[in-house]
């Protein structure tokens, strides 16, 4: 293989062997400590403009398949593992991760040493950096890293968002969940020749218009898996042209880059406060923070992987969470109006927030994973039982 290196903006290389596609890319470059999901890692909307360093030592060796991708592409700017598979092995695979990079012109580096690099960028922060097949001389690519625009201010959100409205899954084939037979006798659904099962969906019962903000297809499919027709809307989009398709609730989606550059998003929010319930999460719950009146700060070195441990206000509960995020809300500047319902146990950041006179609530994390832990999908149900109780969907049809 052909040489590669990583430069930090600080001075720090690391050198190691390239896979994926030959050239330099730059952004911010982060961790995430999900020991699989790579290819739903990858296609996250919420990675745009990063690197992204996975710190389980061995990548690859699944492959990926065309179901797996949580959008239609990847996102990140460059991969980093210590290990790439040089074996693809599972029956889902329809081709190698290196292969999928190349597809994609992504670069990716391996074999170097990611325990380094992690600690690395927990002692110093999230800092920019630069991957390159083609740069022999560290100090260049340091400079290169110091160039690149930072994370801080920057609206990646309009690089992801849909162009324009559409239906998700108007035929109900993209959303069934799908299992494995195993030998209950029962037919659940469509069972397919390798021995899937797609599990039939309920009826529908609610109209939710979600918000682009970079949203993954899992949080599609898990809102349409609860009875909700879903429109999804533009991250420009009025509340006003919101309010016109007569939603029964609104979801904020996750989505990439620095909540406090995007202040006409989080401003048209505060138009839909009490007209319709809203469940946010990642970047929506950070929006609407802002839009509470809150301010935001950018973590040290970010949350992302499956293994966050939040904690539950209201019951002392404690869920193991899917988390994606490089910014935070102040829990302090927000107002009396808005409960802090969750919170983060390792930095006792904020993870949840509710209003207290109107329909309103988020969370940081992923409640529809993938990858990572399920702890956290029962937010679909309560934003299902938020929109029963406030059924504002009739009010906006009046």
């Amino acid at each position: 293989m052909n040489q590669a290196l990583i430069a930090l903006e600080d001075g720090r290389t690391f050198h190691g062997e390239s896979f994926g596609a030959p050239g330099t890319t730059v952004g911010e470059i982060c961790f995430n400590t999900s020991m699989t999901g790579y290819q739903e890692v990858l296609t996250d909307p919420s990675y745009r403009g990063q690197i992204v360093t996975m710190t389980y030592p061995l990548i690859g060796n699944y492959g990926v398949n065309g179901l797996d991708g949580e959008s239609h592409k990847p996102h990140v700017r460059g991969f980093v593992v210590n290990e790439l598979s040089p074996i693809t092995s599972s029956w889902r695979a329809t081709g190698s991760l290196d292969d999928y990079l190349k597809k994609w012109n992504i670069c990716g580096i391996q074999g170097i040493d990611t325990r380094a690099l992690t600690k690395h960028l927990r002692v110093r922060g999230a800092m920019r950096a630069c991957l390159s097949t083609e740069i022999k001389d560290p100090a260049e690519a340091v400079q290169r890293a110091l160039n690149s625009p930072a994370m801080t201010g920057s609206d990646y959100v309009k690089e992801v968002t849909t162009p324009e409205l559409y239906e998700w899954d108007p035929e109900d084939q993209l959303s069934r969940d799908w299992t494995i037979v195993k030998g209950t006798g029962g037919r659940v659904g469509e069972i397919l020749e390798n021995g899937q099962v797609l599990k039939v969906l309920p009826p529908i019962r609610r109209k939710v218009v979600a918000y682009d903000y970079g949203i993954k297809f899992n949080i599609l499919r898990r809102l349409r898996q609860h009875g909700n027709k879903v429109t999804v809307v533009p991250a420009s989009t009025t509340a006003e042209d919101v309010l016109a398709l007569k939603p029964d609730g609104v979801f904020l989606s996750n989505g990439p880059g620095d909540p406090g550059a995007l202040p006409h998003l989080s401003g048209e929010l505060k138009k839909l406060f009490g007209r319709c319930p809203i469940f946010g999460i990642c970047l929506g719950h950070q929006l609407l923070g802002l839009a509470y009146g809150g301010k935001e700060f950018k973590l040290k070195f970010g949350h992302r992987g499956g293994n966050q441990p939040v904690q539950d206000l209201t019951n002392g509960k404690v869920s193991i969470t899917s988390q994606n995020h490089g910014f935070a809300i102040d829990a302090e500047s927000l107002p009396a109006s808005v409960d802090v319902t969750h919170i983060n146990l390792n930095d006792q950041t904020v993870e949840g927030m509710r209003h207290r006179e109107y329909p309103v609530f988020s969370v940081q994390y992923h409640p529809e994973a993938s990858p990572g832990p399920h702890d956290a999908s029962y937010f679909f149900d309560e934003f299902s039982k938020l929109m029963d109780d406030h059924p504002s969907g009739e009010k906006n049809r009046d």
